[in-house]
């Protein structure tokens, strides 16, 4: 029995990595005499830089960079030396994980850190840099991002504008941006910069926005977008997956000319991920909660559209499964991992050993299904 364990983060709870290291204890050491291999994947959100250090034997580069409210802090991204590769999850200094519930200001939240990380990774003599879009604390269209690399927005007296004045952004200064090596943008939603799927309705009340903010906020992005396309040339308003992270997939393709890719696409491409499913007998895979959601683009629904393609069964395992129509036709079978009454705290702190323990009778019962 092959045996492939392809996971996403359990968010909050595990790691893709931990999340992949449970199952697989769990399974083998009920069926130890099969041979496992474990794959862990992300969708471009939290996880991302970690699954493809992993895969790409990558190292991790630790230096400084500015948290959403402006705050120096330690931050990392993976450098692949052999390509030299920049792996960069724009979370890790401008995602809502760096605030305290009260600090959560969406108005004023910048991505200026992840620009530094990138000017960082320029420095370094990256040729591709990858960012990783999902976690993000901010609503700023990515001009935080875009003054770290050189960028400057004015209003009409020749005043830098930040994220909460876009409204009375006039101009835009590039005589001073950074020449960046190609730029790929990995994205997990389709949603456009504007409108009512657009990342300040969408996403912006998520990290502390009320119904007057998302105003505000939708306003600030449509002057951005008008400005953006009068003096730049482009627009992307539209595009899929501008909307993403708080509009930092519209910076990152109007400034940095980036490219948008789905972030599973560019994990399984790292992993071989088709090619491993093909050569294995059963995948496994899971996240946090499986339901509506999992169908639009997340990694377990990719995991297993390739394990239907190369017709290989494929279980997921969940902290909790919905009842939402579709997921039967993704998965042979999903199982929610929690096996007695706990409180959500309890469950997401005790993640390895409910996953651990579900993956063991997920095992014990494929074999007593060898033998009926």
């Amino acid at each position: 029995m092959k045996v492939l364990v392809a996971p996403d983060k359990f968010k909050g709870s595990l790691s893709a990595v931990a999340a992949a290291e449970a199952i697989a204890r769990g399974f083998l050491s009920a069926w130890p005499e099969a041979e496992v291999q474990i794959a862990p994947i992300a969708d471009g959100g939290e996880g991302f830089a970690e699954a493809l250090c992993v895969a790409l034997d990558g190292e991790w580069i630790a230096t400084t960079a500015c948290d959403p409210l402006g705050r120096k802090v330690d931050a990392r991204y993976v450098w692949v030396a052999s390509r030299k590769l920049a792996i960069i999850e724009m979370s890790e200094a401008s995602g809502l994980w760096r605030l305290k519930p009260a600090e959560r200001d969406p108005l004023h939240a910048s991505t200026f850190g992840t620009g530094q990380l990138m000017r960082d990774a320029t420095a370094r003599g990256a040729r591709t840099i990858l960012v990783g879009l999902g976690g993000s604390a901010t609503t700023d269209g990515g001009i935080g991002m875009a003054e770290a690399l050189g960028y400057e927005f004015l209003n009409g007296n020749g005043e830098s504008v930040g994220p909460g004045d876009l409204r009375e952004l006039r101009q835009i200064r590039t005589s001073n941006a950074l020449v960046l090596p190609q730029v790929i943008a990995a994205c997990d939603v389709q949603n456009p910069l504007l409108g009512e799927r657009g990342t300040a309705f969408v996403f912006s009340p998520q990290k502390g926005a009320d119904a007057r903010t998302v105003r505000l906020l939708e306003q600030c992005m449509e002057n951005l977008a008008r400005i953006v396309t009068q003096e730049l040339g482009c627009d992307f308003r539209e595009a899929e997956g501008a909307g993403a992270a708080g509009g930092i997939g519209f910076g990152l393709m109007s400034f940095c000319g980036a490219k948008i890719q789905s972030g599973f696409d560019v994990v399984a491409d790292a992993l071989q991920l088709a090619q491993r499913i093909a050569a294995s007998d059963l995948v496994i895979t899971g996240e946090g909660r499986l339901d509506g959601q999992t169908l639009e683009g997340k990694g377990p629904a990719g995991v297993a559209a390739l394990a239907r393609k190369n017709g290989k069964p494929v279980i997921a395992l969940a902290g909790s499964v919905a009842t939402d129509g579709g997921l039967d036709s993704l998965f042979n079978a999903a199982c929610p991992i929690v096996d007695q009454p706990v409180s959500l705290e309890e469950a997401m702190q005790r993640g390895a050993e409910f996953l651990e323990r579900t993956a063991r009778r997920a095992a014990q019962l494929i074999q007593l299904g060898t033998v009926l």
